[in-house]
């Protein structure tokens, strides 16, 4: 440092803390900041006065644009917040957005501090502030500065708990974080999905995020939550807590009680689904629907449906205060209504209520016990289990208390019914057990006398009831209350009564939890610790991110277990069974173990020389043993210990390019050498040669040995490991010429061992994703080989892509045209995994996806709905399902869809079925030829809509039928056109439509003799009074002749009566096709 900023630093140094950390000169604010960073490291006093002047400093000095001085900055910010207490909170808003603004997209190790300041801040109390904070940079436009906001989320949340770091904002962040453009952001949503599940359980995420995502993100994320299990615990406590634990350390113990609570571990923290949701307003759409009409309908049916709606309405889970007073008075009504049917409903309309509204339900609660406590002597089941769910939902919702409605009991309990007595008194039981201890101590005084005398009662029900609300006050408060009650019942009541609660306290203690040693209980605390802490990122939480072999260590029949129920839950063939026995990750192995085994195989002198540190000798070890190795003669034994052997010595990291590229033809003469190549080898290698593919000067040794593992174990398995190691490699060349050599291999394999569904995904959330042009001409470059072999259809899985892009597909495209069965791959797999072959993908290549799930029992309904709006909603449904899938499904479930929309062909309403023949041509083309067998013969419905005199719906039916032909084959379809060409019903026009549309398919037939049964119902129109369908009938015969040969077409029509005969022969006279025909006809007729 010069004399002169010696001296500016020392004249900074009598300057105010603002200026200094404002100062033009960075030299000076960075002094300042280290400064103020040890100044606070000194200060002891979390009070001290000189932490509130700091406080304001930190939203400029952490905004600095010198990214050396920022870093110092937060450096000072953290002394700040460890030397501060919860006090200093309020400038944690301030400081939170500044650090989002400028940090979150700075250094690693910039961004490393923030993180650190932003937890630090959540110890100081300051957690609302900080989600704040982040649902701001969840939104930023750089997904850099995403990634860093969401993983400080998952640390909060992983070392604080749900406790403090409340769920709720996080859960609304999350539903447009899924639908994130790049791919790192969403894998960290999911990673803080899986932490949130661990904290406040699977079922409540599920419910409020899963109904937000997208079909493929449920499928993920159903897949890792299945990893997810144990309990979380808090690793890190706010201030305040810790200055609790430090006051209780310094008191010494008095009991020995305290050690033993102490050694108690905590008790999994519950969170209620309640608070994580947002209120629902029920009212505004309940005036809508007609509900007040409805109640005062004098038909049943109707009353009932419009209870039915407020039920639908009140299950949302949390519903917003209102005034539902007049919504009660009426419930109370129904709960009496002489139908059960709507009784029963009104009686599950208070239970959501109940369930919804919570204690904002509490006076109409109040009012409403009374009736459903009288409507208990109902016998039906129906009502009586309505009753009871109701009564329950109402205690545990916290609407109605037992001290609140002692009147009410003590009538019931007198009710003439025994029904209603021993009812009324299994609720009072139900909620004493589900109440606390505080609770029931502050009622048992007016509860124990009633039951006391209920247990006179004539009625043995009632009496067992009574004993039952006995034992849960006994078993919740203990003996002491119930001693002088006991004291006036006879020996027998006595014992029984003993009995039931001696019983019951024996189950409490056989359930109760074993108490823990402190050392077992600190254990596990620092278990939880190292394991968060080594879990830094919230993208770490997927099961594709750990290693695959993490599992190792668990019992040998684990894993052998696993494999068995993932073989039997599938439907796979018996040919799949026999590749899953092979083991494809390779165990670990020591280089001694290794030299021993090829002890005979290498010589000791070259494995010694492999390890030199030499490169020449190196050199000179690698050339004899690709000798010895070409040299064996049963290679296939030693193959995998050689390979281990060269990823040993000298190794992935070997730096010099002549060895490297010696060890790679090796490696490669092996692969192609031997019968069977191990996946194990393949695994072993694949890092190494990846990395060696980037690598200008092993490029090409590197990508001969890749195509060779292909030959070997096939492309599908080699692409599939390549994924994850190109997409998580630091080297962007690893990525964009491993994607180069794909290209490559497309063309030499082609894709019928590729599953096609993960090569695109990868290209879309992977290739075409990536910063590096060269990354994503190279995948541009891998789609348009696709596209060679699968045809256009790939567009469809593409369509979402950015506009530059498509452009720039669109014109690789037309460099790689379709070519289909016309471009046969160049190079065989030797040893070909048929389970990953023949799950690969369709017949037709590009995979299909099940939309059976989204066909639900309502879809179907509403399409055969009354109403007209809703059965073109319902077609239109059909439609969105098709094109989400990418107009490429599978069969299942299309059966009742088909029966469905089979019934809308025969619709009033013309416009819903010209829609629905849309759809039906839609569905076909998305099947395939798999839709010939789930249609169930809507074919020859479909071919009645061609007798329609409306131009626009018989144009509607050609196009249907376009489709179908394209999807099946005309082949396929002429059994049922052959009936509609013989039904008058079909029309003249529309008889002419349809032999014109078959005079243009007829000659595309794979097999011409199937067109034959179609000669004679056009035979018989050529007799017809329109000209225009003789003409047209003409036409396709002719069609047909060319096609066919003259001898099928007479032997076809040696069975028509004389007149259509003579009209035939005159017909075909005047065609076109030359004059032997007739003359062979007429000799095969036999006219005069």
């Amino acid at each position: 440092m010069s004399t002169e900023d010696e001296k500016l630093l020392k004249e900074a140094k009598k300057l105010p803390w603002d200026e200094r950390l404002q100062h033009k000169n960075w030299k000076v604010r960075n002094d300042a900041n280290i400064d103020l960073a040890a100044l606070c490291d000194s200060i002891t006093d979390p009070k001290d006065a000189r932490l509130r002047e700091f406080g304001p400093l930190f939203k400029k000095a952490v905004s600095d644009s010198n990214a050396p001085v920022q870093e110092k900055a937060l450096d000072a910010l953290l002394a700040f917040q460890r030397a501060a207490d919860a006090d200093v909170s309020r400038y944690a808003k301030e400081v939170c957005d500044a650090i989002c603004a400028k940090c979150l997209t700075g250094r690693p190790k910039t961004v490393e501090k923030a993180q650190a300041a932003f937890l630090l801040w959540v110890e100081l109390e300051a957690s609302e502030v900080f989600l704040e904070s982040m649902e701001k940079a969840v939104k930023n436009k750089v997904a850099k500065a995403v990634v860093p906001a969401i993983d400080v989320m998952f640390q909060a949340l992983s070392e604080f708990g749900a406790k403090v770091v409340p769920p709720k904002k996080i859960l609304k962040m999350l539903p447009e974080l899924f639908d994130h453009p790049d791919q790192n952001v969403r894998a960290s949503s999911k990673g803080l999905t899986l932490e949130l599940c661990r904290w406040i359980g699977k079922e409540p995420v599920k419910s409020i995020l899963f109904e937000k995502m997208r079909d493929t993100m449920k499928k993920e994320l159903e897949a890792e939550l299945a990893n997810v299990s144990g309990i979380a615990k808090p690793t890190r406590k706010i201030r305040s807590e810790q200055e609790k634990e430090l006051e209780e350390e310094a008191v010494p113990e008095t009991t020995g009680a305290s050690t033993s609570e102490v050694a108690v571990p905590d008790a999994p923290m519950e969170i209620d689904e309640y608070d994580l949701v947002d209120p629902v307003d029920i009212l505004t759409p309940l005036e809508k629907s007609g509900f007040w009409d409805g109640v005062k309908a004098t038909k049943w049916s109707e009353r009932r449906d419009a209870v039915a709606e407020l039920t639908k309405l009140a299950s949302t889970k949390k519903i917003a205060p209102g005034d539902f007073n007049e919504v009660s008075r009426t419930l109370k009504k129904l709960v009496t209504d002489v139908n059960l049917a709507v009784a029963v409903e009104a009686t599950q309309a208070i239970g959501n209520l109940a369930k919804g509204l919570r204690t904002h339900f509490s006076g109409n609660s109040r009012n409403l016990l009374p009736v459903l406590l009288e409507k208990l002597k109902e016998k039906k089941p129906t009502m009586s289990e309505a009753l009871t769910q109701t009564l329950e939902a109402m205690h545990k919702s916290g609407c109605i208390a037992l001290l609140d409605v002692i009147e009410d009991v003590r009538v019931a309990v007198k009710n003439k019914v025994p029904l209603v007595r021993s009812l009324t008194l299994n609720w009072v039981a139900f909620c004493i057990e589900t109440s606390n201890k505080a609770t029931v101590l502050k009622l048992h005084k007016e509860y124990v006398p009633i039951c006391m005398e209920c247990l006179n009662d004539s009625t043995p029900d009632v009496r067992d009831s009574s004993f039952s609300v006995l034992t849960a006050i006994a078993k919740m408060v203990g003996m002491k209350p119930l001693e002088r009650s006991l004291e006036k019942l006879d020996d027998v009541r006595k014992k029984k009564l003993s009995d039931m609660i001696g019983s019951a306290t024996d189950t409490v203690l056989s359930s109760g939890t074993v108490p823990t040693s402190s050392s077992g209980a600190a254990t596990s605390a620092r278990e939880v610790t190292d394991s968060s802490t080594m879990r830094r990122s919230a993208a770490s939480m997927l099961s594709g991110k750990k290693p695959i072999h993490a599992a190792a260590p668990a019992k040998k029949s684990g894993p052998a277990k696993s494999t068995a129920k993932k073989t039997d839950g599938g439907p796979q063939s018996k040919a799949s069974a026999a590749p899953e026995i092979e083991d494809v990750e390779p165990s670990e192995m020591s280089l001694e173990e290794i030299e021993e085994r090829l002890n005979s195989v290498v010589k000791t002198e070259t494995v010694s020389q492999l390890k030199s540190t030499v490169w020449k000798e190196r050199l000179e070890a690698i050339g004899m043993l690709k000798q010895d190795v070409e040299n064996l003669t049963e290679l296939d034994k030693s193959a995998e210990l050689l390979v281990r052997l060269l990823c040993a010595v000298p190794g992935w990291n070997e730096k010099n390019v002549q060895v490297q590229q010696q060890v790679i033809e090796v490696i490669t003469y092996i692969a192609s050498t031997v019968k069977k190549f191990p996946k194990r080898c393949v695994v072993l290698c694949l890092l190494g040669i990846s990395e060696r593919v980037a690598d200008i000067k092993t490029r090409a040794p590197a990508m001969k040995c890749l195509t060779a593992f292909c030959e070997a174990v096939g492309p599908g398995f080699v692409f599939e490991r390549l994924y994850k190691i190109m997409k998580e490699h630091k080297n962007p060349k690893v990525l964009s010429e491993g994607i180069l050599w794909m290209v490559s291999a497309v063309e030499d394999f082609g894709t019928s061992n590729l599953k096609l569904k993960d090569i695109i995904d990868f290209c879309k959330d992977t290739g075409l994703q990536s910063s590096a042009a060269a990354t994503r001409n190279s995948t541009i470059k891998l789609i348009g080989m696709l596209h060679k072999f699968v045809g256009p259809d790939i567009k469809g899985f593409l369509s979402d892509v950015k506009p530059a892009l498509l452009s720039a597909l669109d014109a690789e495209y037309e460099k790689n045209p379709f070519e289909g069965a016309a471009a046969p791959p160049k190079r065989t797999v030797r040893a070909l995994d048929t389970a990953s072959s023949t799950s690969a993908a369709s017949s037709d290549g590009l995979p299909r996806e099940d939309i059976s799930s989204k066909i639900t029992p309502a879809l179907l309904k509403n399409l055969g709905s009354p109403d007209w709006k809703l059965r073109l909603e319902s077609i239109e449904a059909v439609n969105k399902i098709v094109e989400e899938a990418h107009k490429r499904i599978q069969p299942t479930g299309t059966v009742d869809l088909f029966t469905a929309l089979r019934g809308r062909l025969n619709d009033s309403n013309k416009n819903l079925v010209m829609a629905t023949l849309s759809s039906i041509g839609v569905l076909a083309s998305a099947m395939g030829p798999s839709v010939e067998k789930s249609s169930k013969g809507i074919l020859a419905d479909v071919l009645k809509c061609i007798g329609d005199n409306k131009k626009h719906m018989r144009e509607c039916t050609l196009t249907a039928l376009d489709s179908w032909v394209a999807a099946t084959q005309l082949d396929k379809m002429v059994p049922y056109i052959a009936v509609a060409l013989g039904d008058q019903k079909s029309g003249s026009e529309g008889r002419k439509d349809l032999f014109d549309w078959l005079s243009k398919h007829v000659s595309k037939m794979s097999d011409p003799a199937e067109a034959l049964p179609l000669l004679k119902p056009s035979a018989s129109s050529l007799m017809d009074k329109s000209s225009e369908v003789r003409k047209a009938a003409e036409t396709f015969m002719n069609e047909v002749l060319k096609i066919c040969g003259q001898a099928a077409v007479a032997k076809n029509l040696r069975d028509l009566p004389s007149p259509t005969m003579a009209i035939v022969a005159e017909r075909l006279k005047l065609s076109s096709v030359h004059e032997g025909v007739l003359q062979n006809i007429n000799s095969h007729f036999r006219f005069p």
